[in-house]
């Protein structure tokens, strides 16, 4: 039997703040080197490959499509209404899209250079100005300026739960 750990009461936890995809990059790169000296830990219920191919697979699906129908309209026009609060103070922690058995998707557990090369992979499409084809399933059509903040909010949501020592 699996315990699961409360996401809002994760111990360990770090609050992250990119400028910029840039400085992303660097703590993906972080996160790369402290594995492979194996002092990366996770303080929350997912892997490290899950935590970086779940970022990954979120900002494809603007290119590629969702996987997840949208929600009725009412609750878009809120989640809409909260998009500038969360792009300037960041996403909630544990929060879980209704119907989904998991309470999200995109938890493939890949390996920690797998998934952080897809995600390298992924914030390049981004930066180099790459259009994407569909809007979020929740938050609807985005400028590619509020797209980039969004998936960089969504990354310090989730790389907050990788800790490594600094040294």
């Amino acid at each position: 039997m699996t315990t699961s750990i409360d996401p809002k009461n994760a111990t360990n936890y770090r609050k992250l703040r990119f400028s910029g995809i840039e400085d992303c990059l660097s703590e993906i790169n972080n996160i790369l080197e402290a594995h492979h000296s194996g002092k990366l830990l996770a303080s929350g219920n997912w892997t490290p490959g899950q935590i970086l191919s779940h970022l990954a697979l979120w900002i494809e699906y603007g290119y590629d499509g969702y996987p997840i129908k949208p929600p009725p309209f009412f609750i878009r026009w809120i989640i809409r209404l909260r998009l500038n609060s969360m792009l300037q103070h960041g996403l909630p922690r544990g929060v879980r899209i209704p119907g989904l058995k998991e309470g999200t998707v995109g938890l493939e557990d890949l390996t920690v250079p797998e998934a952080a090369d897809r995600l390298i992979r992924a914030f390049k499409r981004l930066q180099n100005g790459e259009v994407a084809q569909f809007d979020s399933p929740a938050f609807g059509r985005m400028s590619h300026a509020d797209r980039i903040e969004l998936n960089l909010r969504h990354a310090e949501l989730h790389l907050g739960y990788l800790t490594y020592p600094s040294n």
